[in-house]
């Protein structure tokens, strides 16, 4: 649905040239919650305007439903972008428009009829449970109501994209909870298609089900968010993920390991889907003879299922240690080796 092949984006001033993506290449599936995660200047504003063809690329190509983006002019670009709504963090309200004119601005500037506009702004307004707002000015409303009606605007040419530019990060935990349930609907209920950057992960946690993550203009990892949680690679990815699964483990933990004389192996177990309802430890003692220490142990949510990652100290001979590694793999049990 949305293909960025080998994307570079380079601005040049009298005095300054700054490289702000540099071969990017991913893939956004139609039905995704794809997130783009990275700190301020990592390029991900960049990346969102190349989409909706506010920026073209220096080098490389951007598809969209099979369009090339650079190449669309005129009537053909202004057709495509109807079909991509735009949240913003600010919520880019007009202040002197009640929310009924404000959700109805894009069905004015399409030349719908009054009827046909009056009937989908008060079918989007009770979707986004704000049937009571519909006179009032966005100075009475709370930054949650704001950015539902900046919701309520971006659906209202039945988009089948949804770019959303940090649509959370001005808000407080509460209400970025309701509006993450809000999106998540949408790509339910609507079959929208939804791209998010943010610097937040546990918005990636919450809804996303792939993550990229950039890193001062190049993507340094990207992937379903389960495999990314489960074994992050690059420092950048682990200090994020860091922030809603801290895994790090103690240095009173890890001089311990490292100064463990016997034979051991430290390793980072994934559970998900069928093997997390399952005996997986006590089967592996009871059918290697190895010994398993428990370190560290969580258990979240990611892409609506329940997943589990524990890390733990196996103890034995080489043969038993080699055993337990055997047994993970049989029983589906993804497994990564820990630095110490």
């Amino acid at each position: 649905m949305i293909e960025l092949e080998h994307v570079s984006k380079t601005f040049r001033t009298k005095t300054n040239t700054v490289h702000a993506l540099k071969d990017i290449s991913l893939s956004v599936s139609k039905g995704d919650i794809f997130g783009v995660i990275g700190f301020s200047g990592a390029g991900k504003s960049t990346l969102l305007r190349m989409v909706n063809g506010l920026e073209v690329p220096s080098e490389g190509r951007v598809t969209v439903n099979s369009l090339s983006v650079a190449e669309l002019k005129g009537k053909k670009l202004r057709a495509f972008r109807k079909d991509i709504g735009m949240i913003f963090q600010h919520f880019n309200l007009l202040e002197s428009k009640t929310v009924y004119e404000n959700v109805a601005l894009p069905l004015k500037l399409a030349k719908k009829s009054k009827g046909e506009i009056e009937s989908r702004v008060k079918d989007l307004l009770h979707f986004v449970e704000l049937d009571d707002k519909i006179l009032s000015y966005p100075k009475e409303l709370s930054g949650g109501q704001k950015q539902r009606v900046g919701i309520a605007r971006a659906l209202a040419l039945n988009p089948s994209i949804l770019l959303c530019d940090e649509a959370t990060s001005a808000l407080d935990p509460r209400t970025t909870d309701s509006i993450l349930a809000l999106l998540k609907k949408i790509n339910r209920d609507l079959g929208v298609t939804i791209l998010m950057i943010t610097h937040q992960m546990n918005v990636i946690q919450q809804i996303c089900n792939k993550v990229a993550v950039l890193e001062k203009g190049s993507l340094i990892e990207s992937g379903s968010v389960i495999d990314v949680f489960g074994n992050p690679k690059s420092p950048v990815t682990k200090n994020f993920i860091r922030t809603v699964i801290n895994d790090r483990l103690p240095e009173s933990v890890k001089s311990f390991l490292k100064n463990y004389t016997g034979s051991q192996k430290v390793l980072r177990l994934r559970f998900d889907g069928k093997n997390a309802d399952e005996p997986i430890m006590a089967d592996a003692i009871r059918e290697t003879g190895v010994s398993i220490s428990i370190l560290y142990g969580i258990v979240t949510e990611l892409e609506e299922k329940i997943v589990g990652f524990q890390t733990v100290q196996l103890r034995g001979s080489e043969e038993q240690i080699a055993a337990a590694e055997k047994f993970f793999d049989e029983r589906n049990v993804p497994k990564f080796p820990v630095e110490l």
